[in-house]
């Protein structure tokens, strides 16, 4: 199997508590990406994506947008590896 496009992005600022994981689980529905997202102890969001590069920038900048407000700061890291998730959901 080919590799495919990965992001690992962590989400800071007020992200817990304000329906954060169900908004990305509701965006991914309207692009072809898979991964999950997660609260982390520390207040920040997790959240593993893959698919096209394209698909997978426009998910995040969507879930950003809709939850702008509340968003801080991003930090994302990219690579390319072989694909690991079916579907996108909440852990």
């Amino acid at each position: 199997m080919p590799d495919i496009h990965h992001e690992t992005a962590f989400f800071t600022g007020h992200v817990q508590g304000v329906g954060f994981r169900y908004t990305a689980l509701q965006v991914a529905k309207e692009f072809d990406v898979a991964g999950f997202v997660t609260n982390l102890p520390d207040g920040r969001v997790h959240m593993e994506v893959e698919g096209k590069p394209e698909d997978v920038e426009a998910f995040i900048a969507a879930v950003n947008e809709r939850m702008h407000g509340h968003v801080r700061k991003v930090d994302r890291h990219a690579g390319m590896r072989t694909p690991q998730f079916s579907g996108f959901s909440i852990r």
